[in-house]
């Protein structure tokens, strides 16, 4: 009985839509950097980025008091400050940006370039 609820539960899951978010990776000089990665890591395996941006991101919070449509604010003078590297992987490659929060990387993103 036990077998049969457990291949039961595993059919399930196989059926439902996988909502787990990927991690993205960059492969750079035979090396992976991928997030939770530091600064320093990330020059050490990949190099020196094309270009970097330092910016201020708005925080948001939860509204408080009576309900509305817009379910968050935004926190007047506060941000987190945030920094973005674009790496040129070469011909045939889609540039890579890294974004860090804390000078920890975030996100790894593929594009066309700078937006």
């Amino acid at each position: 009985m036990k077998l049969f609820v457990s291949v039961g539960l595993f059919a399930l899951c196989a059926a439902l839509p996988c909502t787990a978010v990927r991690a993205e990776s960059l492969r750079c000089n035979g090396q992976i950097a991928s997030e939770g990665d530091s600064r320093l890591s990330l020059v050490y395996k990949c190099g020196e980025p094309l270009l970097k941006d330092i910016y201020c991101a708005t925080v948001y919070a939860p509204r408080t008091g009576r309900p509305t449509h817009e379910g968050f604010v935004v926190q007047p003078g506060v941000c987190v400050p945030m920094e973005e590297w674009l790496y040129d992987r070469g011909p045939g490659n889609l540039m890579a940006t890294v974004r860090f929060r804390e000078g920890v990387v975030q996100t790894i993103t593929y594009g066309q370039g700078p937006r």
